[in-house]
């Protein structure tokens, strides 16, 4: 079945990491390198089966793939995932020791924070292995990503507003937000000082009550947050909420959002939202801030740039609209095709010889 997935998707390498001593239980799934080395986030969550946790990595390696390549960054795709409780079974030793095994990739993975990890275990992993982005404790790291996601989700937003509503102004807008957690916290943030009106809701009351007490939001029930009035929707948690019960309740003219595979079944439920009337902003796309951010960690980092990339969120998000106009496709497709553009150009660049210090001829 694995190997048969593999080929099936193209995948480079998975890689199974053991340490008795520490507990660590993880699965590195190396998707592509064509563009670079292959950047994506560690997360931690207590998977039912290990069989899950395999399907996790492998699904979200080959999404870090496609959203690099649309962001535009000279990195490939991966994701590592990490089996266990991140309340009770985190430790200085667990970290370190995938650390080792990351260190033992030779800078074909680099690894940042993702789901339930964050700057201080990137600070354990950065012990043992310089390809980690993220963190405090690394020359140049930045730190934190959530606010910078949450950047890029904002000028996705602003280009998506222009795509629906002739102006890429948020003021004044109503954005019903599904998730107050780091990302879209920051979010809601930004949004409040563009003047746009806020709808919140979360599992996590007292997330919940910050946005409110800050930011004047209107908070409403878990399952209430579909059929709201709103111009925009923009889930920010789970992902598979737009699908055949949800996208008929949805009242808004655009989905925006940083939830990672929103989308339940891309071909069928970017027909049906497209069908609705509702223009959807791909994910990897509008999430991409992230990413962008701790990749210009790799080069030096200087958050005035950080920032210029990031906000250049906007035109990626335009090429997406057009491209779905001009082939007549889905948002989502399109987006899956800007990425693969990408990738096949570079495949063809990298066919070609080179002369490099190490030898006389080689082939990339």
């Amino acid at each position: 079945m694995l190997f048969e997935e593999m080929v099936n998707r193209d995948y480079e390498q998975v890689v199974f990491c053991h340490d008795k001593s520490s507990g660590l239980k993880a699965i590195i799934a190396i998707h592509d390198t064509t563009l670079g080395p292959a950047l994506g986030g560690c997360r931690m969550w207590p998977y039912a089966t290990e069989e899950e946790a395999l399907v996790d990595a492998l699904r979200l390696a080959r999404g870090m793939t496609y959203k690099n390549a649309a962001a535009g960054l000279n990195i490939g795709g991966a994701k590592t995932v990490i089996i266990g409780d991140p309340k009770k079974d985190k430790s200085e030793a667990l970290f370190r020791a995938l650390g080792r095994y990351i260190e033992g990739l030779n800078g074909r993975y680099i690894t940042a924070e993702d789901v339930n990890t964050t700057v201080e275990d990137m600070n354990y992993i950065f012990e043992e292995t310089n390809y980690v982005t993220g963190s405090s404790s690394a020359k140049g790291g930045s730190g934190n990503p959530s606010p910078k996601t949450a950047l890029g989700v904002l000028y996705a937003m602003k280009a998506t507003a222009s795509e629906v509503y002739g102006s890429d102004s948020l003021e004044g807008k109503t954005i019903s937000i599904q998730g107050v957690g780091n990302v879209s916290y920051s979010l809601c943030e930004m949004l409040h000082e563009e003047g746009a009106k806020l709808i919140v809701t979360d599992i996590n009351q007292a997330a919940v009550k910050l946005a409110v007490d800050n930011f004047g939001a209107t908070a409403v029930g878990v399952d209430e947050i579909y059929s709201v009035d709103a111009d925009i929707f923009c889930p920010c948690a789970l992902g598979g909420i737009l699908n055949d019960e949800t996208i008929p309740q949805l009242k808004v003219k655009a989905v925006c959002g940083s939830a990672n595979n929103q989308l339940l079944d891309i071909e069928k439920h970017g027909k049906l939202i497209e069908k609705a009337g509702i223009v959807y902003a791909p994910d990897y796309i509008v999430n991409s801030g992230g990413v962008i951010n701790v990749a210009q960690e790799l080069s030096g980092y200087d958050e005035g740039k950080a920032n210029q990339k990031i906000m250049d969120v906007y035109n990626q998000m335009k090429k997406v609209f057009e491209i779905a106009k001009r082939e007549n496709i889905t948002t989502a497709m399109a987006a899956d095709h800007l990425a693969e553009e990408r990738i096949e150009e570079m495949m063809r660049v990298r066919s070609t010889y080179i002369q490099t210090e190490k030898s006389s001829i080689t082939k990339r």
